[in-house]
């Protein structure tokens, strides 16, 4: 390494460096309520609570390649690409260390965590009816996971389905009824259905009806 200084005659190894982590927050809809996955820590100083899927970065080891491993590894999830929500850097927030986090997010549908939920060592806890789980999470988690069902439920204000939780088709009262998970609250069903439906395919076709009378099927587009 080039042992190059700055201004200050000081050179990148003269300066404190923290260790930097990658946590993951996999949200998903479960029983009418936005989930978060939560695994089983088993090792370490805080062995056997619930955390968010999360690693140490390696050396020369890109964050993605790390959010990917963890998410393999402690939770048995794969395919998927998460994207990067935002870093905490509150030098308090990891009571180990001075540890950053580059958390990422990822929305991901009930049925595709259907493997890794049979493991006792993951879980599904509700934001809004296990509150308490949520706020005793370690290291920061907590926030963590208010940040990312901050941006889902803005990522679900502007469109359909952004993270292909329905199946397709379905019906505008199907995806109302996931949008009301999502924002944790009823929606106007006129005012839903006039924003929606332009963003939204129709395949000609109507539902059989078994909850109702039969309603128009729909696409994303």
């Amino acid at each position: 390494m080039k042992d190059s200084k700055d201004s200050s005659g000081l050179s990148l190894l003269d300066y404190p460096r923290p260790s930097v982590a990658v946590d993951a927050a996999v949200l998903t809809v479960a029983a009418g309520s936005v989930c978060v996955l939560l695994v089983r820590r088993d090792q370490g100083d805080r062995a056997g609570e619930w955390a968010l899927p999360g690693t140490f970065l390696r050396e020369r080891e890109r964050l993605n390649d790390a959010v990917l491993r963890c998410l393999r590894e402690k939770a048995g999830i794969s395919g998927r690409v998460p994207r990067q929500l935002h870093v905490f850097d509150d030098p308090a927030r990891d009571d180990r260390g001075w540890v950053l986090s580059v958390a990422h997010v990822d929305v991901v549908p009930l049925a595709a965590l259907g493997e890794a939920l049979k493991s006792d060592g993951v879980r599904l806890a509700s934001v809004t009816d296990e509150p308490r789980v949520v706020a005793g999470l370690p290291y920061g988690h907590t926030d963590i996971v208010a940040k990312a069902v901050e941006w889902m439920r803005a990522a679900y204000a502007e469109m359909p389905d952004p993270g292909a939780l329905l199946d397709e088709p379905f019906t505008l009262r199907d995806l109302r009824t996931l949008h009301e998970a999502v924002a944790g609250e009823t929606l106007m069903r006129d005012t839903f259905r006039r924003f929606m439906e332009p963003k939204l395919e129709g395949t000609g076709q109507m539902s059989d009806g078994t909850r109702g009378r039969p309603s128009r099927l729909w696409v994303r587009e």
